[in-house]
């Protein structure tokens, strides 16, 4: 567990805190004007409580059910009866990262002071963060409409002690225990706490926050991949330069093509397009990668804007506003949330395709200038790395499956009540096996584009610096370079790791300085 703090206020709460406590067991405090605001909003929830007229969520049903008042001694069972049936997930457990992120979105909205729960129950909310208890949730059982209510429910009923929940050392054991073994007392919901605790788009938010967080590992890996695989094509550099970029000012598009030129800077590789097979052009999938990356890059912008807004947001219904009113609407839903997500799984998808193309054209002799076929040490008796681009080939087919929209889809729930739901939930899913796909596409172009270079630097031709320390840490790393056939899959799986925890990156920018 880190030992970093995340302080949680009324607002302000940051991507970076999301990933902190999602990802790296950062603890978290609530403010005190955080619990000044929650015990606020509590007294006019408790006042409206006390009056005989009825008031959404405080004192009625829910969904399709609300026109029902619900009397006093009912309402306490009414707010367990909610978690304990709305709890009703099935498939697969979610990743831990994912259920931490889903509490903690849940703490930041109720933190707001807009959702009447009472300052107890945020308190326990964090001392479960904060004893690495996770709540068990399941794949399935959201529709991204009126939040993400099956897996929230599912954390919410740890809180209540129910249900079962995974222990710091990775053991499922019933929740009871594991609060009581941690000294934690298991809340007992009041008016209104049940619902609060379950309408939010918490989980698509955190997983959105989190994929924002990989691509941008990803498309500044795959800017140095480009670059790798130009060099070793032999292409040339020369349109990648500002005063081309500066007349198309998109500006991911010129961030890319600033990294391959500093990647590239110094390799006696480029340039040699003209040499014993004249082109003047370099293929699509060399020339304009700048282009499709950088696309990617502004995409990735746009939906960090959509979650800087979401992150800002108190998601609930009702909601307890500053003038004393609760008041319905409708902003659970999650359509600003799953349109971006779907958008990411399309982007990654082109980048996947481009990459693959790239590493294709690598290993083909009649489009590599001079490469041996498949980068086969004795080709023939040796097949080098042509299984290698079946597998990136074959990742490639499920990106573009996986970018098909979620959010092109609604389906009716609650009888009609919820007639059109964001699916946002699905389209986060989709998306993070998209990225895991994206990071293994990556790291097959370079385990083939390193190897590309070692072979030209063995005809006597010189690498760029930064292109000698990315092959020399990828070998380090366990990656092996050229030479007779072996067995492949752990290679591979250890440029996916490379990749994967940003080393890349990290081995290049000592020569490149910073990229972007």
């Amino acid at each position: 567990m880190d030992m970093h703090t995340v302080v949680v206020g009324t607002s302000g709460t940051t991507a970076d805190d999301v990933v902190a406590v999602a990802r790296h067991g950062a603890r978290v405090e609530l403010s005190t004007a955080a619990v000044d605001a929650l015990a606020a909003s509590r007294l006019i929830v408790d006042a409206l409580a006390a009056k005989p007229e009825p008031v959404y969520g405080v004192s009625t049903g829910f969904g399709a059910l609300a026109s029902r008042h619900i009397s006093t001694e009912l309402r306490a069972q009414l707010q367990r009866n909610i978690v304990r049936s709305h709890a009703a997930g099935m498939g697969p457990r979610v990743e831990r990262e994912v259920v931490r992120a889903l509490m903690f979105l849940r703490l930041k909205t109720v933190a707001s002071g807009h959702t009447g729960v009472r300052p107890e129950v945020a308190q326990t909310m964090a001392d479960v963060l904060n004893a690495g208890i996770t709540p068990v949730v399941h794949e399935y059982g959201s529709l991204g409409c009126s939040g993400d209510l099956a897996p929230l429910s599912h954390c919410a009923l740890t809180l209540m002690g129910e249900g079962e929940a995974e222990g710091p050392d990775g053991t499922v054991r019933p929740a009871g225990e594991l609060l009581a073994a941690h000294g934690i007392t298991p809340v007992e919901l009041r008016e209104k706490e049940g619902l609060a605790l379950l309408n939010g788009t918490d989980g698509m938010l955190g997983m959105l926050v989190m994929a924002l967080a990989d691509l941008r590992n990803l498309y500044t890996s795959a800017d140095i991949t480009a670059a790798l695989s130009l060099e070793a094509l032999l292409g040339t550099e020369k349109v990648l330069a500002p005063e081309l970029q500066a007349i198309r000012p998109h500006p991911g598009q010129g961030v890319s093509a600033d990294n391959m030129l500093r990647v590239l800077a110094g390799s006696g590789l480029t340039g040699h397009h003209q040499d014993d097979a004249p082109r003047v052009q370099d293929a699509y999938s060399v020339r304009c990668a700048p282009q499709v990356n950088g696309a990617g890059r502004d995409t990735l912008d746009y939906a960090a804007v959509v979650a800087g807004r979401e992150l800002a947001s108190a998601v609930d219904n009702p909601v307890v506003l500053p003038d004393g009113r609760v008041e319905s609407n409708g902003n659970f839903h999650g359509a600003p949330v799953a349109y971006v997500l779907d958008f990411l799984a399309i982007v990654a998808a082109d980048l996947g395709s481009i990459c693959e193309r790239r590493t294709d054209r690598l290993l083909d002799k009649h489009r590599s200038h001079g490469l041996p076929p498949f980068l086969a040490d004795d080709a023939g008796v040796d097949s080098g790395l042509m299984i290698a681009q079946y597998t990136q080939a074959a990742l490639v087919s499920e990106m573009k499956r996986l970018a098909v929209p979620a959010s092109a889809d609604s389906i009716p729930s609650s009888a009609m009540q919820e007639d059109h739901v964001s699916m946002g939930w699905s389209a986060a899913r989709k998306l993070r096996t998209a990225v895991d796909n994206l990071t293994r596409i990556v790291a097959v172009e370079l385990y083939a584009a390193t190897r590309a270079v070692e072979l030209r630097a063995a005809e006597g031709l010189v690498p760029a610096p930064a292109s000698q320390a990315a092959v020399a840490a990828l070998r380090a790393a366990g990656a092996e370079g050229p030479g007779p056939d072996r067995f492949l899959a752990p290679d591979l799986a250890a440029a996916d790791t490379f990749v994967r925890e940003g080393r890349l990156v990290a081995a290049v920018e000592p020569v490149t300085g910073p990229l972007a």
